[in-house]
């Protein structure tokens, strides 16, 4: 029975096995890989228009500078400075006073250069005189020969009547006298006419001390006309309109004639940018450039490429390089690039020679 009982109980299940699972659909994925293609192209699209808008067209450097004019101040004359009217970073307009030397010494000169020139101009006088005094004599000399011409004459005529009379009519003592009468005159005639040519030689010296006096009149005005320019450069004013820089003189220095005193940087700036060769095969003048100031990097400004320096900045530097010798390295060589604002810079910003500047040049 209990056989038979357990031959009816049906037999044991076993373990279930799972039921398979389908496979992935492929329509998804493919979904995926084509979005992401997309993606992908339009990024590399933007990537192009990006670099061709925005970088391709531009050339920049971030070797650039404000650059500017800036005058040298020095004397022209040598002395201790009296007085300093001027401070750092002042700014002085053209004909303001920067400093004056001390004029004392240069006074002296001035004052013995004018004493000078009188006693010059007093000979100049005294020499136009003699050359009157000369010219009188010379008449004086003229009349005494043509008086002792006259004179000459006449003994001539009365030696003639007493050669033509018989020798019976005239005495022996008569005819001497009238002999000795003509040979007098003759000398008188000669001294009267060497008298004449010695003032007549006279005049041409005092001509000749006319012209002497006159070239040291000449010479004295010079010399005051020095000594006036001399003592006009104690007073040292302001060349240019600008802002005192690099001062270096103080009150009582001693300074000497082309001492650099201080420098006034004048308003008138520009960028110069040094671009390496490779970046000018597209520049030239006239394209549009942003300059970003490394002080003021919250301000764009506008400017224009003005021109190209004809050769390289190291070729125009103190110690040119020279490739002719050893192992030649070649190095790619910066050219500098003038660049002027189209605008006038604002005054509450200090723009200066030396500082930094970023030009981006737009050249396509």
């Amino acid at each position: 029975m209990d056989e038979q009982h357990n031959t009816n109980q049906p037999p044991a299940a076993g373990p279930v096995e799972p039921l398979p699972v389908p496979p992935p659909r492929k329509t998804g994925r493919k979904f995926k890989l084509l979005a992401a293609g997309v993606i992908a192209l339009a990024l590399l699209a933007g990537i192009i228009r990006f670099y061709d808008e925005y970088i391709a067209p531009y050339e920049s450097t971030d070797d650039a500078f404000v650059d500017g004019y800036v005058t040298l101040v020095s004397p022209r004359v040598s002395g201790p400075v009296v007085q300093l009217l001027i401070t750092d970073n002042q700014l002085v307009r053209q004909g303001d006073a920067l400093l004056e030397i001390d004029p004392r010494d240069y006074q002296a000169s001035f004052d013995k250069a004018t004493a000078d020139l009188d006693t010059a101009r007093s000979q100049l006088d005294q020499a136009q005189a003699q050359v009157k005094v000369s010219e009188a004599r010379v008449a004086q000399a003229q009349a005494s020969a043509v008086a002792a011409d006259a004179e000459n004459q006449r003994a001539n005529d009365d030696l003639k009547r007493y050669e033509t009379v018989e020798s019976r009519a005239v005495s022996k003592t008569a005819f001497d006298q009238a002999q000795e009468q003509a040979r007098s005159a003759v000398a008188n005639l000669e001294a009267a006419r060497s008298q004449t040519k010695a003032a007549e030689a006279e005049v041409a010296l005092s001509q000749a001390g006319v012209g002497t006096a006159g070239a040291a009149v000449k010479q004295a005005e010079a010399t005051l006309e020095q000594a006036r320019l001399n003592l006009s450069y104690t007073k040292i004013a302001a060349p240019v309109d600008g802002r005192v820089t690099a001062r270096t003189v103080q009150l009582g220095n001693y300074v000497q004639p082309g001492q650099a005193l201080l420098a006034l940087e004048q308003n008138n700036v520009w960028v110069t940018a040094n671009f390496k060769e490779t970046q000018l095969t597209y520049m030239q003048a006239g394209q549009p450039v942003e300059l970003a100031v490394d002080a003021y990097p919250s301000r764009k400004f506008k400017g224009k490429v003005d021109s190209l320096q004809a050769g390289s900045g190291a070729r125009f530097s103190l110690l040119p390089p020279e490739n002719a010798v050893g192992n030649y390295v070649k190095v790619v060589q910066r050219v500098p690039v003038k660049i002027v604002f189209d605008e006038a810079l604002p005054t509450n910003l200090d723009i200066a020679p030396g500082m930094s500047i970023v030009p981006k040049v737009r050249v396509k």
